[in-house]
């Protein structure tokens, strides 16, 4: 009960914050199109499930039963130390807060989002490293937008990446 009750606090490995799609086996894809879930299709190989996913209600997984086994698979470092008791409940709770909170602040930084395209990325995270990556010396990115931005993603890298430091 624990690990989910962080699961369903968190929801950053399916809202875009941690990860840009997940890979998908051909019959992953076909069973998350038959539940309406719509899918990115990429140039080369088999679609993909964009984040943030639009399966994802709140913090809550609509397509558990069918979801993909990359995500199956996935356990943020957060979630490793907190089944291996190195972390209490509360303790990573307020990690996930924290998170939250340092994710909030990049949100108040970045300009107001504009309308939407179906590749413009979703969550927060993602607006401020397109950001960052169009960023230009005549055109840089604001001071405020740096600072938070940075200290969300150390933070991010730390507590919920770990080692893998995936970002994308």
């Amino acid at each position: 009960m624990p690990l989910s009750t962080l699961c369903l606090r968190c929801g950053m490995c399916c809202d875009g914050t941690l990860f840009t799609h997940v890979s998908l086996q051909p019959e992953e894809a076909s069973a998350l199109r038959r539940r309406g879930v719509p899918l990115l299709q990429r140039e080369e190989g088999p679609p993909v499930l964009a984040q943030h996913c639009s399966a994802l209600d709140g913090r809550t997984c609509t397509v558990y039963a069918d979801r993909p086994a990359s995500c199956r698979r996935y356990h943020c470092q957060l979630f490793s130390a907190l089944s291996e008791k190195e972390v209490s409940l509360d303790e990573a709770l307020g990690l996930v807060d924290e998170a939250h909170a340092r994710i909030a602040a990049v949100e108040r930084a970045l300009p107001p989002a504009t309308a939407t395209t179906e590749d413009a990325p979703r969550s927060v995270m993602q607006r401020a490293r397109q950001a960052a990556a169009k960023a230009t010396p005549d055109q840089p990115l604001s001071p405020q937008v740096q600072e938070a931005q940075a200290r969300a993603e150390s933070f991010l890298d730390k507590h919920f990446r770990g080692r893998f430091g995936q970002r994308g």
